[in-house]
């Protein structure tokens, strides 16, 4: 009976024998690999940003990455709830950009498209980054000058002082509704990351986004919660702004009331036992930004909405 592993054998050394490798070759190479080469400017920092139909924001959300003037290597992703707006082409078109598109509306092959959580959603992009940490920033946001830079530093130095951060979080305001920017403290006073940086290998060890408890809200604070369970604490990060666009009258926004209350409910029932409810709210700091930013980048958004010629959700 023919032997199938000499065939494999022997179509290998017809294959490196017309590759310029002959057997004394590759004993004398001892069958070694030579290892891959080390990138040079491998990530540090990964931007994951999720995204649905924001295509006359989302720009201005990236420019705000590339304008920020970060001292280490990153990388940006955004995962694109299969936009109809034209942005996933837009992305597609952004060569600095990783663009993962897992369509979560509509039908197809006339079926419905499954919906899924923020937490599913969210983790696409968090376990495809390969920065040690991940910055998490919403579709509707701008960084402030120096912000990231800022918010690094902070988190490595309590870091080398031997302290386990999971997160650091980043002051942030709703424009145009609010003044001070702040972080806040979620149940049992646990601060908690809106928008700012995590540990990914700390994300990792805690199990990622909860993607089955929570539909869209909630789901960081778990996270959240999660990592100081597990012995890590979560800081705020002075000096770190972020601008958020707020707009109450936005679709997504009206129609995602009844959400809200659920995934409250949820929370409650996961952590209201463990932590209870003292201390929680926001810890808020007065910061006039000298290159008005928000005024700058968000007003023309809103102009356009209060005309009706425009969208941001």
């Amino acid at each position: 009976m023919r032997n199938p592993l000499k065939s494999v054998v022997r179509s290998f050394f017809t294959l490196v024998q017309g590759h310029g490798l002959g057997r004394a070759a590759l004993a004398a190479a001892g069958g070694a690999v030579s290892p891959a080469p080390v990138r040079k400017n491998a990530a540090v920092i990964s931007f994951v940003i999720g995204s649905y139909n924001r295509k006359q924001i989302l720009p201005s959300t990236i420019e705000s990455i590339r304008r920020s003037g970060v001292e280490t290597p990153f990388e940006i992703i955004v995962i694109d709830g299969g936009s109809s707006d034209g942005s996933v082409e837009w992305l597609i078109a952004q060569k600095d950009i990783i663009t993962i598109v897992q369509h979560n509306r509509g039908e197809f092959r006339g079926r419905e498209v499954e919906r899924r959580s923020w937490g599913y959603f969210m983790n696409l992009g968090f376990k495809a980054a390969q920065g040690k940490y991940i910055l998490m920033l919403s579709d509707d946001c701008v960084l402030l000058p120096d912000a990231v830079n800022l918010g690094l530093r902070h988190v490595v130095a309590l870091e080398a002082e031997g302290r386990r951060i999971g997160g650091g979080a980043f002051y942030f305001r709703n424009w145009p509704a609010e003044t001070n920017y702040y972080v806040q403290k979620t149940l049992g006073g646990k601060l908690m990351v809106n928008h700012g940086l995590f540990l990914r290998s700390a994300m990792e060890q805690v199990g990622w986004v909860d993607e089955d408890r929570y539909l869209f809200y909630k789901a960081d604070s778990d996270l959240c919660l999660k990592m100081w369970q597990a012995g890590y604490e979560i800081v705020d990060c002075p000096g770190a702004y972020v601008e958020h666009y707020m707009d109450p009258e936005e679709e997504v926004r009206k129609s995602n009331e009844e959400t809200m209350a659920r995934d409250r409910r949820a929370y409650g029932l996961r952590w209201l036992g463990t932590y209870g409810s003292d201390g929680m709210g926001p810890v808020e700091v007065a910061y006039d930004d000298p290159e008005c930013t928000a005024e700058r980048v968000f007003s023309s958004i809103a102009l356009a909405r209060a005309a009706g010629g425009g969208t941001a959700n």
